[in-house]
């Protein structure tokens, strides 16, 4: 009797241990709030230097992988009857740079028109009016990328296609306006190559201003924002410049 005893006393600790932990409350679940598309509302509510900020936010959650929760199939319907991004961002092409990636942001918070080299030719200037004095936007962006492929071609002077030397064209004069320091000025030069890309979003967002006297006046009025900005490819992360 007394054997039986001590064989039960192991599986009758075990019992209350399991019992003590079922009482324990659960951990807290931590609260992972989706994001809602824009209504006229909210983005009435966002300043140019509020969207600027959400941008850079996003961008910082794409960078840490901290990206934001979204049912995109409940945006599709909440959209479907209106959009009201609060931002542009006039970016190339290239497969690691869409902007609603890069931003952490979902269907109906950006436009996003895209041309090889990001440059701003009148169809885009024409495009961003729409945005900002039609719909809304707060914000302008260009976006430029490290290791850019059009701008590679631009400073090879490439002929390929029926088309793709006029546009390569566009980016030729960021080319001239970088500075001959005696270096070679080909795609084998990386810095130069940079150089090129950055000289070509400071020109872009000059020819927005120039060409458009709309945005300009909106800009000037303090409605709008108009800034350059460069992606990392390397990294994701993107440095605006303001």
């Amino acid at each position: 009797m007394r054997m039986k005893a001590l064989v039960g006393f192991p599986a009758l600790v075990l019992m209350l241990v399991v019992a003590g932990w079922a009482q324990q409350p659960a951990p807290a679940k931590r609260q992972v709030v989706a994001a809602i598309a824009q209504t006229k509302e909210t983005q009435a509510a966002i300043t140019p230097q509020m969207a600027l900020q959400m941008l850079k936010d996003g961008n910082q959650r794409f960078v840490s992988g901290t990206m934001k929760k979204r049912d995109l199939t409940k945006q599709v319907k909440a959209t479907s009857t209106g959009q009201f991004p609060f931002a542009t961002v006039v970016s190339c092409m290239d497969s690691r740079a869409a902007p609603e990636l890069i931003f952490d942001q979902g269907i109906g918070d950006l436009f996003s028109p895209r041309i090889a080299g990001n440059f701003a030719s009148d169809d885009i200037i024409g495009s961003l009016e729409y945005g900002s004095g039609a719909v809304g936007a707060r914000l302008i962006v260009v976006l430029g990328h490290s290791d850019c492929g059009a701008v590679k071609g631009a400073c090879d002077n490439v002929k390929l296609g029926d088309l793709l030397p006029a546009t390569l064209a566009s980016i030729k004069p960021a080319i001239d306006a970088v500075p001959n320091d005696g270096s070679p000025r080909n795609s084998k030069n990386y810095a130069f190559v940079q150089r090129v890309a950055d000289m070509n979003v400071t020109l872009a967002v000059k020819r927005v201003r120039d060409k458009s006297s709309l945005l300009r006046g909106m800009a000037d009025k303090g409605e709008i924002k108009i800034v350059g900005a460069m992606l990392d490819v390397k990294t994701g992360k993107v440095t605006f410049v303001e």
